[in-house]
């Protein structure tokens, strides 16, 4: 079928979503209004600029808008596609429920519901109308679900979506000892957080819990990746508790050197203060066989159970996430079981080969095509 996206192509989650249907054999088309890195396989790549003047009169933006709006209908004009589908319901998906095509799908990531919609009464008012528009919606939390339910959409056009891990290429398979080498975690258990540095995913908290981790695993490393607003903060941050030589900010890591460097830590944490379902990074660290510890948001509860298979805790406590941290750092024996625990959970419940199955089988409900199972 032709389908054609409306997405970030910036987005590693884009990408991988765009990839897998064009690998498939469909014809593929990307509408966005940021340039992508040009990493998409048998993909038709539009870039539609969108203003972002802050300042002028009502009617110029007014104006912005609608010339927006008349260049992305003319591409799906153009495009003609089986299936429009949007991802994040702000910004160019807004644009895609004005385009009046059909059918039309979105695709609900977290922030966009569960933060974006509380921001203003415009961005509520977005968010409604794209969820009023869309034929089906998809989301990978049941607690999205419902906060949509609240907002307006149609419980029935709702479904669960992962996005899904490739757990042969994560795997722990990939631990690469050169890479512990070269980061200086060689001979140290190693502790990875992978989240953005912005004030939403709280490093700062897994930061002050350092010195407490280093008190009784003094030999305990800590790689903390992403970048953001709050990177040269955090590195002062780390500066003044003095545990500097403890951690290594290794930046953004691109996605095809992520399993090399989860597979190559022992424990993961996510500090998060919110979550739509649980973040791919996480589930990413769990197919590599890593212990997490996550803060209790989303959907992290319904994926891991306290003394089960990881630990999670209150978000901002920095005292009980220590304690958790240091209690697998001992315990060699449990977080290996842990690990193994974590990896048949993924591979049972997230697959991303099955994930996107089952998106495609919605798509063919839509269009009225034949199930691919």
């Amino acid at each position: 079928m032709k389908i054609c996206y409306l997405a970030n192509a910036q987005s590693i989650h884009t990408k991988r979503w765009i990839n897998y249907f064009a690998q498939k054999g469909h014809n593929v088309h990307l509408i966005s209004f940021k340039k992508g890195d040009g990493n998409y396989l048998g993909v038709r790549l539009y870039y539609v600029k969108l203003s972002t003047v802050q300042f002028g009169a009502l009617p110029f933006k007014l104006f912005r808008a609608f010339f927006t709006l008349m260049n992305i209908r003319m591409l799906i004009r153009k495009i003609n596609p089986d299936i429009l589908h949007a991802h994040y319901i702000s910004g160019v998906a807004f644009f895609g429920a004005l385009s009046g095509f059909r059918p039309f799908v979105v695709s609900a990531w977290g922030s966009d519901i569960l933060i974006g919609a509380k921001r203003s009464r415009l961005r509520r008012f977005i968010v409604k109308y794209v969820l009023k528009k869309a034929d089906l919606i998809t989301c990978d939390a049941e607690h999205m679900r419902e906060a949509m339910r609240r907002l307006g959409a149609t419980p029935k056009k709702i479904s669960i979506v992962n996005f899904g891990v490739d757990t042969r290429k994560f795997s722990p398979k990939r631990r690469s000892e050169k890479l512990r080498k070269k980061l200086g975690i060689h001979n140290s258990p190693t502790v990875i957080s992978l989240r953005n540095l912005e004030p939403l995913y709280d490093v700062e908290t897994f930061i002050k819990s350092i010195p407490m981790v280093l008190k009784e695993v003094p030999e305990t490393k800590f790689v903390i990746a992403g970048r953001g607003s709050e990177e040269m903060r955090l590195k002062k941050l780390a500066k003044s508790l003095d545990v500097s030589d403890s951690i290594s900010f290794v930046g953004w890591i691109p996605h095809d050197k992520l399993p090399r460097y989860l597979a190559s830590a022992d424990v993961y944490v996510s500090t998060s203060l919110s979550e739509g379902g649980i973040s791919v990074s996480t589930l990413e660290a769990m197919a590599c066989e890593l212990a997490p510890v996550v803060t209790e948001v989303g959907d992290n509860t319904k994926w891991i159970k306290n003394g089960e298979n990881g630990f999670v805790v209150a978000p901002s406590d920095l005292d009980e996430l220590a304690e958790k941290i240091i209690y697998l750092l001992k315990r060699e024996t449990i977080r290996k079981e842990f690990g193994k625990k974590n990896r048949r959970i993924v591979k049972e419940r997230a697959e991303y080969e099955n994930e996107m199955t089952k998106m495609e089988n919605l798509y063919n409900e839509l269009t009225g095509g034949i199930s691919t199972i």
